[in-house]
């Protein structure tokens, strides 16, 4: 894979303003570990190598196990290895992230709704539109994930 543009150096206004919600979703409450959960859930829908390989490597460098970050895919599937405000994240993740499919239905919204406050809904839903913008750039682009450099 070869990359193209480098976007941030290409457009930096523009970066710095997706940067700008990245900076307000780490001060928004959520926790990192489960907005770096998100992130890594959406860019595993998206198929973005190069964000799957960051936000594995951040949330292993916060403590996550590894038995658990290999079972993010398979979260429905893994018992108790995520709790119940993990669980409601990663099932939100993947009715957003999958919009055209799913179009959010009711009970899908009822159910993050019952575990999230409405602000933190919103700022889920933004670290959600915002990791999904950033795979479209980090895949039109060719970003190489670090393990990839590193080979």
């Amino acid at each position: 894979m070869n990359k193209r543009i480098d976007y941030a150096k290409a457009s930096p206004e523009g970066f710095k303003a997706f940067g700008g919600v990245y900076v307000y979703l780490q001060k928004s409450g959520l926790s990192k570990q489960l907005v770096d959960l998100v992130y890594l859930r959406v860019s595993q829908i998206n198929g973005c190598a190069y964000c799957i390989d960051m936000h594995s490597r951040d949330l292993l460098k916060s403590g996550v196990a590894a038995d658990k970050l290999v079972l993010v895919p398979v979260w429905r599937d893994a018992g108790e290895v995520f709790n119940e405000r993990e669980r409601s994240a990663l099932a939100w993740t993947e009715t957003v992230t999958r919009v055209a499919e799913t179009g959010v239905p009711d009970a899908d919204y009822e159910a993050a709704a019952g575990e999230f406050s409405d602000k933190e809904l919103a700022d889920l839903t933004y670290a959600i539109g915002l990791m999904s913008a950033f795979n479209r750039l980090g895949i039109s682009f060719r970003s190489i994930p670090a393990a990839a450099s590193r080979a």
